[in-house]
C-alpha cells in the first residue's frame, strides 16, 4: 500500500495598504512577509496601493497584515490619528531601508 501526499492548499490574499511611496517600499514589504514561513507570491501593486500574496493558513494570513502594518504599511482604514502618524514615521524608514538593501 502506498502513503499519499497532499500538497498545501494556499488561498490568495489582496490588502489595500497606505504609506506605500516608491521602490524602497515595494522591497521592504516583499522583504518582511518573505519572512513568513507560509506566505508565498508577495505582489505589491501601486495603482492601487495594494499587496497580494498567497498563504497556506489564516494565521499566515494575520501575520501578514501584522507585518505591514509594523513596517509602516497598515491596510487602509486600520489606524487613525497618532497611530497614523506612527504607521507614516515608520514607513519612511522601511522605505530607506529597503532603498540600501
Amino acid at each position: 500500500m502506498t502513503s499519499a501526499t497532499f500538497d498545501t492548499v494556499s488561498t490568495g490574499y489582496s490588502i489595500e495598504i497606505e504609506n506605500l511611496k516608491c521602490g524602497g517600499c515595494e522591497a521592504s514589504i516583499r522583504d518582511g512577509l518573505a519572512k513568513i514561513a507560509d506566505v508565498q507570491n508577495a505582489v505589491v501593486l501601486r495603482d492601487p496601493d495594494r499587496v497580494n500574496f498567497s498563504a497556506s493558513t489564516a494565521a499566515a494570513a494575520q501575520e501578514a497584515v501584522q507585518t505591514l502594518a509594523r513596517l509602516g504599511y497598515p491596510r487602509v482604514g486600520s489606524v487613525a490619528g497618532m497611530s497614523s502618524a506612527v504607521a507614516t514615521a515608520k514607513s519612511y524608514v522601511s522605505c530607506a531601508i529597503g532603498r540600501i538593501s
